[in-house]
């Protein structure tokens, strides 16, 4: 986000050059407005975290998790955090990129679909 302080930024850079092969399988179907005309972001920071993919138009993020996120207390303060702040969140694991990646691009192009408009509209 525009004025996100320095550390953030630099995070989310290194977050970018780093995508693991799920996120980057997702990141080429969701690029340049691959998605029904939605625009994404990656490694976006909000507030105190940085969520893997963002529709900011449908405050929707994304995360592409491995077995190491399976049912992590971190992520439940995070999701809640997020939610507080009419942010809706799809988790993915990796391997349904790999091998679902459809399923998950239907999952993600009927969220778009369902979601409210934009609070500062």
């Amino acid at each position: 986000m525009r004025g996100a302080d320095k550390s953030k930024t630099g995070r989310a850079r290194s977050l970018r050059a780093a995508l693991t092969d799920a996120e980057g399988t997702l990141w080429y179907r969701l690029r340049a407005r691959r998605l029904n005309g939605h625009k994404f972001v990656r490694q976006e920071p909000i507030g105190p975290y940085t969520v893997d993919f963002i529709c900011r138009e449908c405050r929707l993020t994304i995360e592409v998790d491995g077995g190491q996120h399976a049912d992590s207390p971190r992520d439940a303060v995070r999701e809640k955090w997020l939610a507080d702040r009419n942010y809706r969140i799809l988790r993915f694991w990796n391997n349904d990129v790999g091998s679902n990646l459809g399923g998950v691009l239907e999952t993600i192009a009927t969220a778009l679909a369902e979601a409210p408009p934009h609070p500062d509209r």
